[in-house]
């Protein structure tokens, strides 16, 4: 195979393709119907023009039995009147009537069979119109079904072209709402944290963030100071270590020590 072979091939072979994605069924087959019609009107019109003719032949035809009757009775007035001349040149007109008469009636044959045969074909012609006529439009309503419910099914299973560029969007719609959430959450951080400034005037100085974060340490040490508390309450059940006040250790002082060391030494006397 030639190399312009292949191109031809190849081109064909896609434009092929081409023609293929483009073409609708339908549109077809309503092209081809139109045709079909046309060429029965061809055919009908082809009748009219046949009958037409044989019409005209048969008026020519009783034309010419009339001049050829015509004919008769003069050659017959002349016979009567003695003019066997006048009567002999009346009879050789009216045989040449008759030779145009017999050559019309001929053709008048011919034009009636040709008139039978177009009507008859023009019948035949019509039925398959007909016919072509209702498979068309059971093709076509067949083709539009199958055509919707592939439509519907590929919109339900999201491979429509539709369908797909409604799912990129809805995509695209989810990751930009996504992206401003943890955007506005890394701000809202970075606000509380001080990290920025709020320019509506409402941010909190160093000095005022300073005590919140002292205050915030102070309820969490007094939190856990009752928590302890509660805990040393619970553990025992009536023997546990009496808590030393902070203000009694220091208005004790070093009496307190000395009162604890006093009965050591008296208990070591005796």
């Amino acid at each position: 195979m030639s190399v312009f072979q292949r191109l031809s091939m190849i081109f064909k072979s896609k434009a092929n393709r081409a023609l293929d994605s483009v073409e609708d069924p339908r549109e077809t087959l309503d092209y081809s119907y139109q045709k079909q019609l046309e060429l029965l009107q061809k055919v009908r019109r082809g009748v009219a023009d046949v009958a037409t003719s044989r019409k005209r032949v048969e008026l020519q035809v009783q034309q010419l039995e009339q001049q050829s009757g015509k004919l008769e009775n003069q050659s017959r007035s002349a016979l009567q009147a003695g003019r066997e001349d006048l009567a002999r040149e009346a009879l050789t007109r009216r045989s040449g009537l008759q030779s145009q008469i017999d050559s019309l009636k001929q053709q008048h044959e011919q034009l009636q069979g040709e008139e039978q045969k177009l009507t008859l074909a023009a019948q035949r012609l019509q039925a398959k119109v007909d016919s072509f006529r209702t498979r068309k439009e059971t093709i076509k309503a067949t083709y539009t079904a199958a055509q919707a419910q592939t439509q519907i099914s590929e919109a339900f299973s999201g491979i429509s072209e539709e369908m797909g560029d409604v799912g990129l969007a809805i995509q695209r719609a989810e990751d930009k709402t996504a992206q401003m959430q943890a955007r506005a959450g890394a701000v809202d951080e970075l606000l509380a944290s001080g990290a920025l400034d709020d320019v509506s005037g409402s941010s909190k100085d160093d000095i005022q963030a300073e005590l919140d974060r002292m205050a915030s340490t102070s309820g969490v040490e007094l939190e856990l100071e009752r928590m302890k508390r509660e805990l040393g309450q619970g553990s025992g059940s009536g023997g546990a270590t009496p808590q030393i006040e902070e203000g009694d250790s220091r208005a004790g002082g070093s009496a307190g020590n000395g009162s604890q060391i006093q009965p050591y030494r008296q208990g070591e006397g005796s």
